[in-house]
């Protein structure tokens, strides 16, 4: 995968890696894993989730999905897979006590706006308590009857939900080999499962090449994620969440700056 020109200076000094929460589960590979990542491979999230080989032999019980890709990543590939598992991990659940004690350590020394947003979410981390974003959480996505905020493509593309955008997603997934995993009721094209699947593809856990990845972050992410951060920082019961959504706003701005410099030095 090509190096984003443009994205040293914006992840330099960030240590995400250290501040994910608890496995998010949302997405599973349909492939076999190889031993160095069955070994190896436990670095990011998802660990508890298998591939169907794995889930058929015991001694898979243990397994963690990725290993599809055995290319050794690049400092920025690995930030933009941390930043998107990240992203992932705060929108599918409240973070806990534990999520937020590692958060409110998380240090970003580069000066861009990026790296400033990093430590105001830091800061919130430490602000706020898990009940409280738990409340705030609530009140913004689930709601009585419905959220503050809709955090589905479907809903931000055409106001409806599980419209034709689910159904392109899902045409997608299944072409790469990737589902949903059980027991999560959540229809694919929330922004939790789609971050958790660019996470994926970034730190190539997710058997695609760069031009898939570049054409699934063009069809199911640059038209409507943006605007959903944007949505979530201007939300009415935003306290901790502001924070999310302004590090989610910069980090797609990012990408898609990135994805458009390697389209016009490709042309």
């Amino acid at each position: 995968m090509a190096v984003r020109c443009h994205a040293d200076p914006v992840f330099a000094g960030s240590h995400l890696a250290t501040c994910q929460g608890r496995a998010v589960a949302f997405v599973r590979y349909r492939v076999t894993m190889s031993d160095l990542f069955r070994q190896h491979g436990q670095g990011m999230m998802n660990h508890d989730l298998l591939s169907d080989q794995a889930r058929e032999q015991p001694d898979g019980a243990g397994a963690p999905i990725f290993g599809a890709g055995t290319a050794v990543l690049d400092d920025v590939d690995q930030a933009r897979a941390d930043e998107y598992a990240l992203l992932a991990s705060l929108l599918i659940t409240p973070p806990d006590s534990g999520s937020l004690a590692r958060l409110s350590y998380l240090s970003d020394n580069s000066d861009t706006p990026l790296g400033r947003a990093h430590i105001v979410l830091a800061q919130a981390a430490a602000s706020y308590s898990h009940e409280a974003i738990r409340r705030e959480y609530s009140e913004l996505f689930i709601g009585v009857g419905r959220g503050e905020l809709l955090p589905y493509a479907s809903y931000y593309l055409t106001g409806f939900l599980n419209e034709r955008p689910l159904a392109r997603l899902r045409a997608d997934m299944a072409r790469f080999g990737i589902e949903r995993a059980e027991g999560h009721p959540e229809p694919e094209d929330h922004l939790a499962s789609v971050c958790e699947m660019m996470s994926g593809f970034a730190c190539n856990h997710f058997a695609v090449s760069h031009d898939e990845e570049q054409d699934f972050f063009k069809r199911h992410v640059e038209p409507w994620a943006g605007r959903f951060f944007s949505d979530l920082e201007h939300a009415k019961g935003a306290k901790f969440y502001r924070s999310v959504g302004t590090v989610g706003r910069f980090f797609i701005e990012i990408e898609s700056e990135a994805f458009a410099m390697e389209a016009r030095q490709n042309a």
